[in-house]
């Protein structure tokens, strides 16, 4: 199994339309934007701030992250390194592709955490002890 370039996953500009009479802002997410098919929408949201999300990996599944609203730290491990990104826009997305350890951690007050993702549940797909995850990068 190949390692994931931490360096590599950086945030995506949400394409963005501005209101010209300041009623606010509109971000969308078209079909040819991620480099897959949404196949699941899910959210996060009130998620205490001493709490942790996420906690696995996927064998096939892709991830695209969004702050709705407030901010959260996504910390991401690839079996030889660990990287932590900060999602806080609602027009800045995290591309998380498969064979990627994550954690969700510093949950704001009022944060929503927006996930599409590339396959429906499965929970074969999943990775949810981090030994399990080495041996798997190691395979």
């Amino acid at each position: 199994m190949h390692y994931v370039d931490l360096d590599k996953i950086e945030l995506k500009d949400i394409p963005k339309i501005s209101d010209p009479d300041g009623r606010g802002n509109l971000s969308v997410v078209e079909r040819d934007f991620l480099p897959f098919t949404i196949k699941r929408v899910y959210y996060l949201y009130d998620v205490p701030s001493s709490s942790t999300r996420g906690g696995h990996a996927h064998k096939e599944l892709q991830q695209f992250l969004i702050a709705l609203s407030g901010s959260f730290d996504v910390v991401l491990d690839n079996g030889k390194s660990r990287r932590t990104i900060t999602l806080n826009k609602p027009d800045k997305g995290l591309l998380i592709p498969n064979g990627v350890w994550r954690e969700l951690e510093d949950f704001s007050s009022g944060a929503v955490c927006l996930s599409l993702v590339s396959e429906e549940y499965n929970e074969d797909d999943y990775i949810r002890e981090y030994e399990e995850f080495m041996l798997f990068k190691s395979s």
